[in-house]
């Protein structure tokens, strides 16, 4: 009979992942609903009261839900324009990878992942302030070109594994290269639009260094800005500032818990060819 050893290597690799992980996230919730007081006498101990009007007076000092709107507004119109443009391109291109032109087009894409964004940033805060796009808008447009490379990898991949026999049949039924494509294909690459749009979301929602440099308003400001501000205001109290970064964290933590399993299955997906 055969039985099964445990990898203990991996396992202990596992575990110590695990706690390195869990760790923070646990100081970071018992120091929300602490005093002041009670940090001072322990710092890894449980709250001895949960002091929950923490997160009330966070979201009336950071004013939470302005920032809320601006990041959700800047987040979903990033992935539905992200969705709609990035798929198209990449659908182009993988049709027609054994042309010159359209085999350059995609490595020069996947070329830009490699470029820092420190390098172009100053040119970049320079021409949206110009074209007076140091708004959403401008936000929206820069996510959607700087996310091209990365998804136009992703893309490429999984639609080269798509059989051309659809399509064929589909031109044979009276169906234009539009209808093939809204019609067949972008049906198809749900579970890689579900990868997309989830890193995406994260990226957009989470980014910081972007909206710093390129928001002039700071009634357009996003959580991540707001935490920034709040966290060097209030920087002696931390217990409001962990309740605010929780505030923050809890969205984008409960869709990528509810949607990780489409999104590494987009990824695995995508890199059959």
């Amino acid at each position: 009979m055969d039985t099964k050893k445990t990898n203990w290597p991996a396992t202990l690799l596992l575990i110590l992942g695990s706690l390195l992980i869990l760790f923070p996230l646990y100081l970071t919730v018992t120091i929300a609903l602490k005093t002041p007081e009670e940090m001072s006498q322990s710092l890894l101990s449980l709250p001895q009261h949960w002091h929950f009007d923490n997160f009330a007076k966070a979201i009336v000092m950071t004013d939470f839900f302005r920032a809320l709107g601006n990041s959700v507004f800047i987040t979903v119109m990033t992935v539905c324009l992200t969705l709609l443009t990035n798929s198209m391109v990449a659908y182009a291109i993988a049709r027609n990878m054994h042309k010159k032109f359209y085999k350059a087009l995609f490595y020069y894409f996947v070329s830009a992942m490699f470029i820092p964004f420190p390098i172009i940033m100053l040119p970049i805060v320079k021409q949206t302030a110009l074209w007076h796009l140091d708004n959403p808008v401008g936000l929206i447009f820069l996510y959607t070109v700087y996310g091209l490379s990365f998804n136009v990898f992703l893309y490429v991949g999984y639609i080269r594994s798509i059989p051309k026999e659809l399509e064929e049949a589909a031109i044979v039924d009276g169906a234009s290269t539009w209808g093939v494509f809204w019609k067949v294909i972008f049906p198809l690459l749900m579970p890689m639009n579900a990868t997309v749009a989830i890193a995406t979301a994260l990226w957009a929602w989470n980014d910081f260094m972007l909206p710093l440099v390129i928001i002039s308003d700071k009634n357009f400001s996003t959580l991540p800005l707001v935490q920034f501000v709040f966290q060097g205001q209030f920087s002696t109290d931390y217990n409001l500032a962990f309740s605010s970064y929780l505030l923050a964290l809890a969205p984008m933590l409960l869709v990528y818990v509810i949607a990780q399993k489409w999104m590494i299955s987009g990824v695995t997906k995508g890199a059959i060819k």
